[in-house]
């Protein structure tokens, strides 16, 4: 079993920046691959970032290329997404989630664990 908690979120302006952390515990972090996702009011869960177990790997969603890091911290079980030049569309609830296999992926089916998210509001 593998428990994440994320935390970071909260209301900001436009141009913004905001960090997410993700703490897992459970099983062995370093094992596995994370993700991060979002899911806007009213719209379905979308995928924003992914890094593989090694941290060598990672995908992003085109709209926050350039603007948003994912990163991760063996030592400290953490996956961080480092979201820069915020925009008010990037309001929504972000989940972290934990993939077994390890891979960097942008399907949400695959992901075994999933957090209760974190709110983040972009404000114009």
């Amino acid at each position: 079993q593998v428990q994440l908690v994320e935390s970071g979120g909260g209301l900001v302006q436009a141009g913004d920046s905001l960090t997410l952390s993700c703490a897992a515990s459970g099983r062995t972090f370093s094992s596995y691959a994370m993700g991060w996702f979002r899911q806007a009011p009213g719209k379905e869960r979308t995928f924003v970032a992914a890094i593989s177990w090694s941290g060598r790997s990672t995908n992003y969603v085109g709209s926050v290329k350039g603007r948003f890091a994912i990163s991760r911290d063996n030592a400290k079980n953490t996956v961080y997404l480092q979201m820069n030049s915020l925009k008010p569309e990037d309001t929504a609830v972000y989940f972290c989630a934990a993939d077994l296999r390890g891979y960097a992926d942008d399907r949400s089916d695959v992901y075994d664990y999933w957090g209760q998210g974190t709110q983040v509001t972009v404000s114009s």
